[in-house]
């Protein structure tokens, strides 16, 4: 979707957002170069909070030519160095279902009011602990057009209803992830089919989670967890993840 005859000027800003009373710290990239309103997509962090590799793909996401936001689901934009610190930030966000929807629908409604936006054209993306929330998003009926998880959990309290959910859904999932078994991904199935979603499911042999992050493999290892990077899925996710979108927006 990138104008090749134009080189990107990335832009990226720092932005302070609220819900409720928490103040929300992101970062929204742009294509300063690419005229006119383009696509928005949001960005939901892993369970280690709003760090660079998010913004990272936001940047990412600019090249292609959207403007993308890369939310902050824990308030302050902060991040844990620690997965007991992670499981905590993640656990206090995701206790009360209704304050992480508003937290979403904050960074939502920041995207769409920008001025590089298209604000009909709103997709959402994830990865791990942000996959489950774009899911969830979905699940509830949220005004996306898509949402894609890569590497997320797949299980809900809150199953999708048939007829609710709006936005087409791909997942891309490793086959090997201990933490979202083969039992989690048939319940997913059966629960989608179910829901009539319009999804695809996308699983590669030999990933385990977190395959995009490439502090991944270092992380497993410091801290005795099944994380690894893995390259070639990296590439093959994201190459998916742009034709998903140019489907969405054709």
């Amino acid at each position: 979707m990138a104008d090749t005859a134009t080189k990107p000027d990335i832009k990226g800003e720092e932005v302070t957002y609220q819900a409720g009373d928490t103040t929300l710290k992101g970062y929204i990239a742009w294509d300063a170069n690419k005229p006119g309103p383009r696509p928005g997509v949001i960005v939901v962090h892993e369970w280690w909070g709003h760090t660079d590799y998010v913004r990272r793909r936001a940047r990412m996401l600019a090249e292609e030519g959207y403007t993308a936001l890369a939310l902050d689901m824990y308030g302050d934009g902060k991040k844990a160095a620690h997965p007991e610190d992670a499981q905590k930030f993640m656990m206090e966000t995701i206790s009360n279902a209704e304050v992480a929807k508003a937290r979403f629908l904050a960074a939502h409604e920041l995207l769409k009011n920008h001025a590089s936006t298209d604000p009909s054209k709103i997709a959402a993306i994830g990865y791990c602990f942000g996959g489950a929330v774009v899911l969830q998003m979905a699940r509830s009926g949220a005004d996306l057009d898509g949402v894609a998880s890569f590497h997320g959990n797949l299980s809900t309290e809150s199953p999708a209803a048939p007829g609710v959910v709006k936005a087409k859904i791909l997942v891309l999932h490793g086959a090997d992830d201990p933490f979202v078994p083969k039992e989690q991904v048939d319940a997913f199935i059966r629960e989608m089919d179910a829901a009539g979603a319009d999804y695809t499911f996308i699983e590669y042999p030999g990933a385990v989670h977190a395959f995009t992050n490439p502090d991944a493999t270092e992380n497993g290892k410091k801290f005795n967890m099944p994380l690894a990077y893995n390259e070639e899925v990296d590439k093959k996710s994201w190459a998916e993840l742009q034709k998903f979108l140019r489907r969405l927006w054709s």
